[in-house]
């Protein structure tokens, strides 16, 4: 991989507490707030912009609504002072936001994304922002999902519905990285 270019932004989609509550399903990722860390811990000491994506639920029985204790970052994750954050109550953060207009005055050329879940948030906000044109770079070991269950009530392991997921990001509206190639990259 080639240096980034210093208009280039790390978005982290959803780092919140809520997912470590046992009413969501099993998780895989157990290098999720590691890489994720290093992943900021780098990007803020090359000076580049990051942008923190909350997801503030609408739903009144949610683990992710406004006041509860999983609506807040996971430690380490919170906005630092002059990092922007987006706040959303659907999958995408470009969708209801603010975003792709804040990213075009700050002269983004390139979003590097990571975060929770992979099949679900991450997903939805690297695909809405590949459909409006921006390049996009996923780090797939700072991501994380959940087993789910299909049509027939069988678990599929996170780990399946994380490979999966990552193969169509990658095929259709992404590069694929890894936190090491970013770190080095900087």
């Amino acid at each position: 991989m080639t240096l980034l270019p210093a208009a280039s932004a790390l978005l982290s989609v959803d780092m919140q507490c809520a997912f470590d509550e046992p009413r969501w399903p099993r998780r895989w990722n157990r290098a999720l707030d590691h890489n994720g860390l290093r992943l900021v811990d780098a990007w803020r000491r090359s000076g580049r912009p990051i942008i923190h994506v909350r997801h503030d639920s609408v739903s009144p029985t949610s683990t992710l609504r406004p006041g509860q204790p999983g609506n807040r970052f996971r430690e380490g994750f919170e906005p630092q002072d002059g990092e922007a954050l987006v706040t959303k109550s659907v999958n995408s953060a470009f969708i209801g936001t603010d975003l792709d207009l804040r990213l075009r005055r700050m002269g983004i050329d390139r979003l590097v994304v990571f975060g929770i879940s992979t099949d679900m948030c991450v997903s939805t906000t690297v695909r809405t922002g590949a459909n409006l044109g921006w390049p996009i770079m996923l780090v797939t070991d700072a991501c994380d999902c959940f087993d789910m269950p299909d049509e027939h009530g069988r678990i599929i392991p996170a780990e399946q519905v994380h490979t999966v997921h990552v193969a169509t990001l990658g095929y259709e509206f992404c590069e694929l990285t890894t936190t090491d190639a970013i770190i080095r990259s900087l």
